[in-house]
């Protein structure tokens, strides 16, 4: 019996090394699969990488062919405006996904405006450049970049484009058919920017225009002197709701529960109605 249970506890033994070298051997096998899996991903991304810079590249050259006098005219009015170079306002318009809102503003009763941004904006984590120490940089970085003007905060400058008729846009009469302007947005007061460019920029601007088209009498006419005070009140207007939103009052957060939690009865509710307000205005 003795023999018995020593033979048989030798096959328990055997069992068990077999038994682990099995699972030690299914999770090797396991680790390499997973392992050629990842490397099979990595390479899979680095050629998807690789495909999508070679598609940008060619969309970019595709659109760079497209430029001609109207692209020119507002590349130079960007570049003068935001202190870049002719050639940095290009390959900033070439590449942006925003492109064909340019050819839509041009085309006869196109889109009214159309808007450049150009702020600090954190670099999307796939475009992020590699630093040498194989960290991303993730520091705001100044861009321009063609926006609609309800998908992005606005924290930096703002450029726009306006149209003065449904006529298309050609090289010849962009310079008399579209309006350029510039606002800034500083400390990310959009007021506070919008109402520095009326009052400092437009309203003179209007008040010391001469040629106001059909209205021959210029600043005399009485519609024209009824515009330019609703463009004053306007103004006053907003620098009034600046201040107010400026100057709000901040209102101090009350624990309520230390007054509620010993309330009991009716008459509990009767003198902490009495005292809270006296209360809540002297922690205020």
């Amino acid at each position: 019996t003795e023999s018995k249970y020593r033979r048989h506890g030798g096959n328990l033994t055997t069992r068990s090394t077999e038994l682990e070298s099995a699972v030690t051997g299914s999770s090797l096998t396991a680790v390499l699969l997973a392992s050629t899996t990842v490397k099979k991903s990595i390479a899979l991304s680095s050629e998807s990488r690789k495909e999508l810079a070679k598609q940008a590249k060619v969309t970019k050259e595709e659109r760079r062919a497209q430029i001609d006098g109207r692209h020119k005219y507002l590349i130079s009015r960007l570049a003068d405006g935001m202190d870049l170079s002719e050639q940095q306002v290009e390959e900033a318009i070439i590449s942006d996904d925003k492109f064909h809102l340019i050819e839509q503003f041009f085309s006869p009763r196109g889109l009214k405006k159309l808007l450049f941004f150009y702020q600090d904006v954190l670099p999307q984590k796939l475009n992020a450049s590699l630093r040498s120490d194989g960290s991303t940089n993730s520091l705001p970085q100044k861009k321009l970049f063609i926006t609609t003007g309800s998908t992005e905060d606005f924290t930096g400058t703002c450029a726009f484009f306006l149209r003065t008729s449904d006529e298309v846009i050609t090289a010849s009469n962009v310079s008399q058919e579209v309006n350029f302007g510039m606002f800034d947005c500083p400390n990310g007061n959009i007021l506070q920017g919008l109402e520095f460019f009326l009052s400092q920029i437009m309203i003179p601007a209007l008040k010391s225009q001469q040629n106001w088209g059909a209205v021959k009498e210029g600043l005399k006419n009485s519609q024209i002197q009824d515009f330019l005070y609703s463009v004053d009140k306007f103004v006053h207007t907003l620098s009034s709701s600046r201040q107010n939103i400026e100057d709000k009052i901040q209102l101090s957060k009350v624990d309520i529960d230390i007054y509620v939690s010993n309330l009991q009865n009716p008459s509990d509710y009767i003198t902490a109605g009495e005292k809270f307000p006296h209360q809540s205005k002297h922690n205020g």
